[in-house]
């Protein structure tokens, strides 16, 4: 294939229609759904690493 044919200009064109259909495809429910559930797996990935972290220096101290 020819790389002349193939313009910035139609790589930019490509892209934003590719964004603007995905953004209108896109449910605003879906998007605040999505932000929820990763700042719970974040509050939850952080409160086990906290526990597990406890867990292992009570551990180590009673073994001594």
């Amino acid at each position: 294939m020819n790389d002349s044919l193939i313009t910035p200009a139609s790589k930019a064109g490509t892209a934003g229609g590719i964004v603007i259909i995905l953004l209108v495809n896109i449910n605003s429910g879906e998007i605040l759904k999505t932000i929820l559930l990763s700042a719970v797996g974040a509050a939850v990935s952080f409160t086990v690493s906290i526990t597990l972290k406890w867990i292992i220096h009570r551990f180590k101290k009673t073994n001594r």
